[in-house]
């Protein structure tokens, strides 16, 4: 028999530790300011280019030892009372900068690089949010990927924005030092993709 449903009163705010321990069947979660946000399954085609990309960061990553390479739905703990947790498509945090020892639940820090994929119901006005969480965190560097627009936006710490074609490549920058991948590929998935 599965068990009860966890309810938490939705006049007090949610923490990271209830999170934790929150199910939803079927559906995802994240925390923004104590607040609850549930979400929807991503679809096929937000699935095939976030793997290809965790698949290609994660290779790059391992050979250079640079750190490591978390999958969709890891999520981190952003701020603190009331809590935020929010869980990118694909995340990089740099070798020095892994919690050590590793948490049990979500690391109180933000990624070095952040991968959004968008779903076609994505709203600008929530993506927008999501990219000034993770930079208002310590994000360095945050990619939002539109597959349907065929484009991506790169959004940095400094306050620059810049948006990459489908001909152009991603570049971790010095963020993930070497690492390039060409947009177009990536964005034709499930088929195959390589590094440059």
């Amino acid at each position: 028999m599965p068990a009860e449903p966890s309810y938490v009163p939705i006049m007090s705010p949610m923490t990271a530790e209830e999170l934790l321990h929150w199910s939803v069947p079927g559906k995802r979660a994240e925390l923004v300011r104590g607040v609850l946000v549930v979400l929807e399954p991503a679809g096929f085609r937000h699935g095939a280019v976030s793997a290809a990309l965790t698949r290609l960061l994660g290779d790059h990553v391992a050979t250079h030892r640079l750190g490591v390479v978390l999958a969709a739905e890891t999520g981190f703990r952003l701020e603190s009372d009331p809590d935020t947790v929010r869980a990118p498509d694909v995340a990089f945090v740099r070798q020095d900068r892994i919690p050590d020892p590793e948490p049990r639940g979500y690391a109180a820090l933000a990624p070095d690089l952040v991968v959004e994929v968008l779903s076609p119901d994505d709203r600008p006005g929530k993506t927008l949010a999501r990219v000034s969480d993770w930079l208002n965190a310590g994000c360095r560097l945050v990619w939002v990927v539109d597959p349907v627009r065929r484009l991506a936006r790169v959004y940095r710490q400094d306050g620059s924005e810049t948006v990459v074609a489908e001909a152009e490549a991603l570049d971790g920058e010095d963020v993930v030092p070497g690492f390039r991948c060409l947009l177009g590929e990536i964005l034709s998935q499930p088929r195959s993709a390589h590094v440059e």
